[in-house]
Formats: C-alpha cells, structure tokens, sequence
C-alpha cells in the first residue's frame, strides 16, 4: 500500500512536493521518475518483497515502461507464472513488477486478469501515454484534474494541491450533495475541476486529451434459481478463497472485530487458515448499548481465542476532527471517522495489515434503506396514493415507538421529525426515487431552502440533478429484482465514495494497509446471481449469509438483530459537542449569507433536543464543512495547516 502521484511535464522539485505530503501513505521510502514529458512520484509501504528491489518506480527491462503502484494483486504469483511461460523475466518478487510485465503482454486489457484492489499510472515512454487505472469496485482512490495542457493526478487531493497554479475553489455541485448525502456521491468531488476516477474505469491520456473507459462493470441481471443450499455453499466457498487470498503478506496482519457479523465471519475465515495466534482489534465508547458493542467483541475474540486489543473513545476526541478531516480531502460527514481514524492508530501499533468487514451489507441487502424500499415495493405500492396520504399518517403517529423499531430500526432515535420523514417516505412510495432520497437525505426540501444562501439555492434550482442521478438504477424495477437494483446504486455511489474512502484515508493516515475480503470481484459478481428473496427473507436482512456461515458463528451474533456502528452523539453533545458546535457555528464565515444563512443554523441547534440524532447529523455536516473550508480554502500552508480548533477558530 503506497501513495502514488505525477504530472505530464517535467519538474522534480513540484513532483516531490506533491509525493512528501503522501509520507503517510508511505513511509518506509520513496522515489521519483523524471522526464521530459513525465513527473513521477512514489511514496512506498512496504508489504510484499521487503527488499530494495521492491521500491518504486518500477521498469520493464528496457526501461521504456515505468509504473507507480497503489495497492495489491492477490493473484500476482499466478500471473506472474504464466508470464514467465512466455518469456518474460522479473527481477523481484513484487506484485508491482507483475503489473508492468501484463501491461507488455496484454496491453490495457491486462486489468482483466488482476484480482485485488489497486490505483496505478504507467508512463509507456515509447507511445507516449499515460495509462492511470483503478480497481473494480474503487477499494483504492486516484484523483485527477487537467489545467490547460496539464495534466496532475494522485492518491490524495493534498498532493495535487501542491501546484500553486490550481486553484482551491468550492465545487457548489459537491456542496450540494454533499449536505445532500453526506459525502459527495459521483466522481465530482468537492474541490472545483478536481475528479475522481470511477471504479472498474481506466484513464489514457495521450496527445494531450483524456479518454476514459470502463472495463468492468457487475451484471445485475444474472439472477439464477437454485435450491438455496447451492447458493450457501458458493458464498462460503468464495468467501472462503477471498479471505485466503488476502492473508498473503510479509508483514503482520489482523483484523478488526466489532460485535456484528460481518466481521466475525472474516474472523472465523481467517482462524480456519491460518496456525498463529490471530490479533484483532475493536473499539467502543464510554456509553451503554447499543453504543458500547464491547460485549459482543469480547465475546467473540473469546470464541475464536485470538489475541484482542480494545480501544475506548472518549467524547474529548473531538478535538482530533480536523486532523481528519485533513486526512478526508474529499469532505465526508460521518462521526464514526473519529472512532476509525483512532482505531486505525491502535492497530498500526501491533500490525501493518488488516482485514475488515466491509462490503457484506452492500452484497448481502444490510441496510434499513434496502428493506424499506423493498417491503415498499412488495406490500405499500398495491394501496392507492390517497389511501396512504390520509391512512398512513395516522398510524405511524399512534404505533409506539418500539414497535416502529422493530420493523423500522432506529426510527424513535430520530424523535419527531425522524417519524415526520418516515411519513414523507410512506406516501412518497408511488416514486422509487423520492422514496430513496427521502430515507438518504439529511436536509429536506425545505430545510435546504432555508439555510442556503440566495446564491446556492439558485444554483441549486438549476443544478440539482439528484432524481436524474439515480433514475437510470431504478429502471425496470419490480418487486422481484428491486432489491439488486438497490444494491447496484449502492455499489456504484455509497460503497466506493463514502465507505471506502473512510477506509482508505482513515487506515492510510496512519500507514496501515486495509484488506477488503467481501469486496473479491468474483464474490460480488456471484452475489448478483443469488435470488433477492434468499438476501432479505421476510424481515431478516443477509439471510443468505447467514445460512452460509451458520456452523461457523456464534448463535447470538447469527441471530443478533442489525446494528449500524454509530457513535453516542447524545452523550458527545451533552459533554464537548455541544460546545463545540456553538464555538465553530458562531464563529464563521460561511454561515452568514456566503453559502449559508445563520438564522437556521441557530434554529437546529435549537431544535436538537426534538429530535438528537436528526439534528445531530445536520449540525455534524455543517461542523464538518465548515473545518474542511477553514482548512482547504483559507489556509495557505496545507503541508503544515493548522489543525487545532483553537487556532482554526
């Protein structure tokens, strides 16, 4: 795991700015290519092959062919065999070389044949292009912009910024879905002229033009029907080689442990491989359940007997919100990122690899959003609009709250105005896509109309585009395959732009490499033959999964209802949170007519104790952005920012 950058010109002295600032994506060495018609950096973490042979840049024999590499091909050796039946000759042991050697063999189509999760630019000197490309599911980020004839990418939006002549400019558009969404969901990023390249795509850019093509992408439409032990023994199959594939390293490695099933299973993979003491790691915080998961976590590491470290996070951490904010780049409002970012430093303290559970839910149908919409879909849409418009009401504001839960989790934790948007989303169930953006939106309609600025709020009204943005994932939906259609928008926005960009800046801020064994190509490709009913089976979410591990789980985590891994902001906001928000809010700029209005800044704050986990997400967001525009925007120095409240404030 490694940081890359480079431009299309030659200049050591800005290339070298650019890969210092990535010394903690990397920081056991680094190395540069220079030329007249390239810049290359490399910052390197070093995984496979420990030795001098394994640092970057890398060449082919004649030297014509040079790369920079981010990440790891799991199946390197077996590519790497093949090669050499064909005359290829390598002079390290190193995945990367293994890159270099497929791109002479196979050209751009060499992406076909790597399994693992990777961002690397190869500089061909003799075509004179530079070939850029990213995993299937975008596990690794490549950022990118052109100025002119100039052409500038990296692993971080930091790096890029290191060329003065690039402005630093808020992208209204990522504003926008940003408070939206809570991260900005499409490669537009939040930096004006800045972009992402998109999972399964590659980029060339040659004779000073940009041509980007997908070359892979899931068939969503590959459903199979097969008696469903057929479908549990394939997923703990794949399961199975996925985990076995990502152990390999020549470095320490664990896992991290939370008390839910995702991660066990990952846990339990890896116990049936491996002949060592395996070292996992959980965190929790000072508050009760469903806050403090440590029960859970203990009593697994028990049940699997591995060696468990535990990290408590306390509410004063909050102060560390800019230190990772810096490390985001691209803004992103969650308040488990402090919880990640703390972890991802404990861990590194014992191992320089970990494997985590990320990815089931997307696959397996995990999120509330997915059961709402497809029981929407099943039972709701069969009742006439009025009907709901004047029965449905009623009976969410007379159904007690526990019951609520029971179906619909976590609807009392948002108070009045969660039951308020539960409403909107039950008579808006005529339209998949306002039914989706009512669950996924922080801001409402008229919330937003209130605290944008004039200027926003116009460019809004001309720019917002969100039911376009998702109405292409919704076509020919049906009850039958609404489910997968859900889980291909989440595959193609939330995965790779939220979760895993959470993972790989707050696991890379710490030089920690994070191993994604849900997220093997071929276990998501298979996923979408499963039948939809086999994932969400009467009102148990990843049924399938859980039929598939049954022998290996523990019985109260395999039947132990969902829970999300949220922080207690309640308790934050009583204890720091609280201070911190009027301390950051009262304090700036940008809530006073540039982008937002204060008045309904005031006005949620006001209104938290109404509803603590609705408000407590808006006021996080505009806290969020707020630092990230203190930081990015109006600051000079970002290689030594000033990243305490204090003096940001």
């Amino acid at each position: 795991m490694c940081g890359i950058c480079g431009i299309n010109w030659d200049d050591k002295s800005l290339v070298k700015s650019m890969t210092g600032i990535l010394s903690h994506r990397g920081p056991d060495d680094s190395g540069y290519h220079v030329e007249k018609n390239i810049s290359l950096g490399h910052r390197r973490l070093s995984i496979i092959d420990l030795s001098k042979k394994g640092k970057q840049p890398i060449y082919n024999e004649d030297e014509s062919i040079c790369i920079v590499y981010n990440g790891e091909i799991y199946n390197f050796k077996e590519i790497k065999s093949k090669l050499e039946e064909r005359g290829h000759r390598f002079n390290s042991d190193t995945d990367t070389e293994v890159i270099v050697h497929a791109y002479e063999e196979y050209g751009e189509k060499c992406l076909q044949y790597f399994n693992g999760m990777f961002a690397f630019t190869i500089w061909d000197s003799k075509q004179k292009k530079i070939f850029v490309a990213v995993d299937r599911l975008g596990i690794k980020p490549l950022y990118y912009t052109k100025i002119g004839n100039r052409f500038l990418f990296a692993s971080e939006i930091k790096s890029l910024l290191q060329y003065k002549d690039l402005k630093r400019e808020v992208n209204k558009k990522g504003l926008i879905d940003y408070l939206t969404f809570r991260y900005t969901p499409t490669e537009q990023t939040i930096f004006e002229g800045i972009k992402k390249l998109k999972p399964g795509h590659f980029l060339v850019y040659k004779k000073n033009k940009i041509q980007i093509n997908r070359y892979w992408d899931v068939n969503i439409n590959r459903i199979s029907k097969k008696p469903i032990a057929y479908y549990e023994k394939l997923v703990l199959k794949n399961l199975k080689q996925s985990v076995k594939r990502r152990l390999i390293s020549d470095v320490p490695l664990g896992a991290h442990l939370s008390g839910g099933l995702d991660s066990s299973i990952i846990v339990a993979m890896m116990k049936t491989l491996v002949d060592t003491d395996i070292k996992t790691f959980s965190v929790s915080f000072e508050a009760e359940e469903p806050f403090n998961e440590s029960r859970y976590s203990n009593m697994l590491a028990d049940y699997y007997g591995t060696d468990h470290h535990e990290l408590v996070v306390k509410s004063d951490t909050m102060k560390l919100l800019p230190e990772v904010i810096w490390h985001l780049d691209d803004i992103d409002s969650d308040p488990t990122l402090i919880a990640q970012y703390l972890l991802s430093e404990y861990t590194r303290k014992k191992v320089k690899v970990v494997l985590t559970g990320e990815g089931a839910d997307e696959l397996f149908g995990g999120y509330d959003e997915f059961r709402f919409l497809t029981l929407s879909e099943k039972y709701m849409k069969s009742i006439p609009g009025i009907m709901r418009k004047k029965i449905i009401p009623g009976i969410i504001r007379n159904t007690p709250n526990r019951i609520l839960d029971h179906y619909f989790h976590f609807t009392s934790s948002l108070g009045e105005k969660g039951k308020e948007r539960f409403e909107e989303f039950m008579e808006s169930t005529g339209n998949r896509e306002k039914s989706y953006l009512t669950l996924s939106s922080f801001f409402s309609r008229e919330e937003k109309e209130e605290l944008y600025s004039k200027k926003l709020m116009d460019f809004e009204r001309e720019n917002a585009d969100y039911i376009e943005q998702i109405k292409p994932f919704f076509a020919n939906a049906n009850k039958e395959n609404i489910l997968n259609k859900l889980i291909y928008l989440d595959l193609k926005r939330r995965l790779p732009y939220h979760l895993l960009h959470k993972t790989d800046k707050m696991t890379m801020a710490h030089s920690l490499e994070g191993r994604v064994p849900f997220l093997d190509h071929n276990l998501v490709e298979f996923s979408f033959e499963i039948p939809p009913n086999y994932k969400f089976n009467g009102n148990i979410q990843k049924y399938i999964l859980r039929k598939a591990v049954k022998n290996l789980i523990p019985k109260e985590i395999l039947n132990r209802k969902k829970h999300p891994f949220v922080v207690p902001l309640g308790n934050w906001y009583k204890e720091n949170l609280k201070e911190l928000a009027e301390m950051v809010l009262s304090k700036t700029n940008i809530g006073h007519g540039y982008y937002f209005n204060y008045e309904p800044i005031k006005k949620i704050m006001r209104n938290y104790n109404k509803s603590k986990l609705y408000y407590g997400r808006q006021i996080w967001s505009l806290i969020s952005f707020d630092i990230w525009h203190k930081i990015y925007i109006e600051q000079d120095n970002l290689k030594n920012p000033n990243l305490s409240l204090n003096k940001l404030y």
